[in-house]
């Protein structure tokens, strides 16, 4: 062994004792980095390859391949997977990352994120944006720092800034489908210069939910030539909060 690769091991040795990887629910120590405690990983709900072939819903008790919310209202977004469904332990990983400022989380995403993604090995990574106030705010855009991980993990192209949000938007929470794309209507942009004529465009966010926001970023793209808009996001909303 080479005495760089000792010096190397010897110091990555010396940082898991002092700072040992921890569980990215819970913070429980675990073996590996971007890993969870055997507690917190019974408590994620993972989202496999199946469901809906388009918006990838979990489609139970039958042999369709699309939902039928999708042969209803086909959307601008030709496909969108989730590496987990949204509940407390997938909630807590993104509460902690936007809101407690635990930025490694982003990477930790990735690493789940990435089987998601699918074989568009030339498609061009895009975050969904922030308004510059809440960016100014907050200081990142969680979206973007996933985005930058699932880059350097699958050697994907990655445009940080293609998308611009040019105006704020409200909560949507509580908001109906059609008051939840009033709100986001018109106000995504592309950066001046930006240029995604024939380009595929895997879009990149912590949470779906309704997918408006995502809707109305696909609808611009595609407007401006893109040749498809996917979407993969952290987590997703499976079983809707009924009121």
């Amino acid at each position: 062994m080479s005495p760089l690769r000792l010096a190397l091991q010897t110091g990555r040795a010396a940082l898991d004792f002092a700072l040992p990887p921890r569980c990215a629910g819970c913070g429980a120590i675990t073996a590996e980095i971007d890993l969870f405690c055997q507690q917190c990983w019974g408590e994620v709900e993972f989202l496999g390859a199946g469901g809906c072939s388009t918006c990838g819903i979990p489609l139970e008790a039958t042999d369709a391949e699309t939902c039928g919310a999708y042969l209803a209202s086909p959307p601008r977004l030709d496909r969108v997977r989730a590496a987990v469904a949204y509940g407390d332990t997938a909630r807590a990983l993104v509460l902690r990352l936007k809101y407690g400022r635990k930025t490694a989380l982003a990477r930790t995403m990735a690493a789940y994120m990435k089987r998601a993604l699918g074989d568009l090995q030339d498609a061009l990574l895009v975050p969904v944006p922030l308004h510059r106030w809440r960016l100014w705010q907050r200081g990142f855009n969680q979206s973007a720092l996933i985005a930058a991980a699932l880059a350097r993990t699958t050697e994907r192209s990655v445009a940080v800034d293609l998308l611009r949000r040019t105006r704020a938007t409200p909560k949507l929470k509580g908001m109906n489908v059609a008051a939840r794309r009033k709100a986001v209507g018109g106000a995504f942009a592309l950066r001046k210069g930006g240029e995604v004529r024939g380009r595929r465009i895997i879009l990149v966010d912590d949470v779906f939910t309704t997918g408006s926001t995502a809707e109305a970023c696909a609808r611009l793209l595609k407007k401006h030539g893109a040749a498809s808009v996917e979407l993969v996001a952290w987590a997703r909303v499976v079983r809707p909060t009924v009121a």
